[in-house]
This record gives structure tokens, sequence and C-alpha cells, in this order.
């Protein structure tokens, strides 16, 4: 059987990336090859680590300015980069020969875009008084969340929520949807 092999790219404290990890430790149909960051210090590359997942640190020259990493990735027969808490545009050599998709933690279009991440959402969702949030899934093109949607679940904002209480059921239904919705486009047919 050909084995479904995952990169994930992660800049902060890799709690998507980790719950990515343990979902897939046992699954004999896919798994995390490595963990990617722009951070030489994200907690994200030591909860690699401690899983036994390779991790490659890289800076912004190496990742914009040459082919390293998508040769790197050619190498490691990358079927699918996950970008779990990544912040940096993907340039058009990645784009284009990879499939690679992201998860961005509001219904998408809305407070999508360069910037708009983590808390930052939560406030706006907050301040803008929404009555819902959510996830949303998607694979990446050359803008920030444009791309196509694959998956979006949604989650009641309370008027008496604080933006941590909703970035907390937004972490929910992350942790929740993420890994099932990478193995449904890893194997479609639900071999």
């Amino acid at each position: 059987m050909n084995v479904k092999r995952i990169a994930i790219f992660a800049s902060g404290s890799g709690t998507n990336a980790q719950n990515i990890i343990h979902y897939f430790s046992d699954n004999e149909a896919i798994e995390v090859d490595s963990l990617w960051s722009n951070k030489p210090k994200a907690y994200a590359l030591s909860r690699a680590e401690a899983n036994g997942v390779k991790t490659f640190v890289f800076n912004r020259e190496q990742f914009y300015e040459t082919e390293q990493i998508a040769q790197k990735l050619k190498e490691r027969d990358i079927d699918l980069v996950v970008l779990a808490g990544f912040l940096w545009l993907v340039p058009d050599n990645l784009v284009e020969n990879f499939r690679i998709i992201n998860i961005h933690p509001a219904l998408l279009p809305k407070y999508g875009g360069k910037g708009m991440y983590g808390m930052k959402v939560h406030q706006s969702v907050v301040d803008n008084k929404e009555s819902e949030t959510g996830i949303s899934i998607h694979f990446v093109n050359k803008k920030y969340d444009e791309g196509e949607l694959i998956f979006q679940a949604k989650c009641p904002v309370l008027q008496t929520d604080s933006p941590e209480e909703v970035a907390t059921k937004v972490h929910e239904l992350e942790y929740k949807h993420f890994p099932v919705v990478i193995e449904q486009i890893l194997l479609p047919e639900g071999k």
C-alpha cells in the first residue's frame, strides 16, 4: 500500500499540529512525515520532535527566493502540505507543485486576509457582535484565505463571550474536524 505523507507547516505553539500527529499515529495509510517552521523557537517543533516527527526550520530567503523547500518536499514524497498556524503567504513554486490546505479560525470569506489570524480574528468577531463563527478549511492559492473552500463548521457566539472564550470554541472545532478532513482528502474513498 502506498502510504500518504503529510508535511505540516506551523509558526506557533503547534496544538493543531500535535492533534494531527496524534490522530494519524496509528494510521497505516497516512503518516505525518515532517513538521516545518519559519520560527526556530516555535513550540510546534518541540511537539513534533517529542512525537518522533522530523523537523525542518527555514528562513524567509529559503522560502521565497530558492527552490530548497519544494525540492526537499519532493524528495520526501509529500502528498499533502498542511498549514496549521502558519502565517506566511505560500510562494508560487509551492502552490503550483503541491496540494496545500489551510485552516482559518473564522467562516471565510469573513475575517480573512493578510493580518487576520489568531486572537485578531476572535476579537473582530466579538467586536462586530457576530452570532456565530467557526472554522474554514480551504485549499491554498496565491492569496491569503481565498482558496477553494473544502469544509466549514460553525459554533455560536454569545453576546457575553470574550475573544478568549470564542477562541476556545473555535479550537474545539479545529481539533475535531481538521484531522478528519485531511483524511478525507488523502483517502477520498475511505480506504
